[in-house]
């Protein structure tokens, strides 16, 4: 083989090791923002689902009010 050809195949071997790096540095952090962001959105869906809870303990309490207030003026 003459040196340009081991140059060239050198070459060519460089490019394709920082290729694969830097694609598997891009998946590995891409993975890590998708876990981030899917741990926010279980923090939304578990508040979501409480807010109704939530809304028919105060309705609870309101009666309750609006009864002790109507008791109260009698």
């Amino acid at each position: 083989m003459n040196s340009e050809s081991i140059i060239a195949l050198l070459s060519f071997l460089g490019t394709l090791i920082g290729t694969s790096g830097g694609i598997l540095t891009s998946a590995k952090l891409t993975n890590y923002r998708l876990e981030l962001l899917e741990k926010k959105v279980d923090k939304h869906n578990s508040f979501a689902e409480r807010i109704p809870v939530i809304e028919e303990k105060v309705r609870a309490q309101e009666t309750r009010i609006d009864n002790l207030e109507r008791n109260e003026t009698i």
